[in-house]
């Protein structure tokens, strides 16, 4: 983690030491809306645990949610942020067959409550290399933290599995504003590699109500996963949202 920090921050550096004393905005950018789990597949271990579904054998519930990202404008073109995206969704249900789970049999008909935490940490540096009043477009790289857990309970009886990672993403922007104040945006951090994949999607109408504050509504997509010994962890959520970007 401290080698991508100090990576990001040398090619901020590198971009245009004189950057630093030009004009710095700072601003703060805020989610809220509905989270609807899409596919949540699961086998833990990876080459011996039961695969099982935790929005299919059991059955998720919708979640309110909120992400907040702290960013730095920095001259016109350089976008320093981080973003803070908590995530926990509750299931219930059962399975017909038994459950191996993280070293737990559930025994099949078993009534089981489950729980999937995915809270992300993540620090971006973008460049937009094309900044204009009807369009723009960038791209950087992201430093994520993710700390996820998965648990199955019945009764008395319970298993977890947790996992604190770093992944490296790619980050993209776009904003094109068709009318003088309203645009779609497309923001995202992706990639896929042997080891798994994430992508993170945002697909919106922006509204500027000035030069300091904006306001969006829309839909984003968070889907990936790993295929190890392991786990193998395959999910998919459906976020609807609002929120506002405001410039300090």
């Amino acid at each position: 983690m401290k080698r991508a920090i100090y990576f990001l921050i040398s090619v901020i550096f590198l971009a245009n030491a004189n950057i630093f004393i030009s004009k710095t905005q700072p601003g703060i950018d805020f989610e809220t809306g509905i989270v609807f789990s899409g596919y949540n597949n699961v086998r833990i271990p990876g080459d011996e645990g039961t695969l099982f579904s935790m929005n299919g054998d059991l059955k998720a519930n919708e979640k309110v949610f909120y992400r907040l990202r702290f960013n730095y404008t920095i001259g016109e073109r350089h976008d320093i942020s981080f973003l803070y995206a908590p995530l926990t969704v509750k299931s219930s249900g059962s399975k017909g067959t038994d459950i191996l789970f993280e070293g737990v049999v559930f025994p099949a008909g078993t009534s089981i409550d489950g729980e999937y935490k995915f809270n992300s940490y993540r620090l971006t540096y973008r460049y937009d290399f094309i900044k204009k009043d009807a369009f723009e477009l960038g791209m950087g790289f992201t430093a994520k933290i993710r700390d996820a857990k998965i648990a199955l309970a019945s009764g008395p009886v319970e298993s977890v599995k947790t996992n604190v990672g770093f992944v490296p993403i790619l980050n993209f922007r776009m904003l094109w504003n068709f009318k003088e104040n309203l645009g779609v945006l497309v923001y995202g951090d992706a990639l896929a590699a042997p080891q798994g994949r994430a992508e993170d999607i945002l697909v919106a109408l922006r509204y500027r109500l000035s030069d300091k504050l904006s306001l969006k509504g829309g839909y984003r997509i968070l889907e990936g996963g790993a295929d190890n010994d392991e786990v193998y962890n395959f999910t998919l959520f459906n976020y609807l949202l609002v929120g506002f970007s405001f410039n300090l």
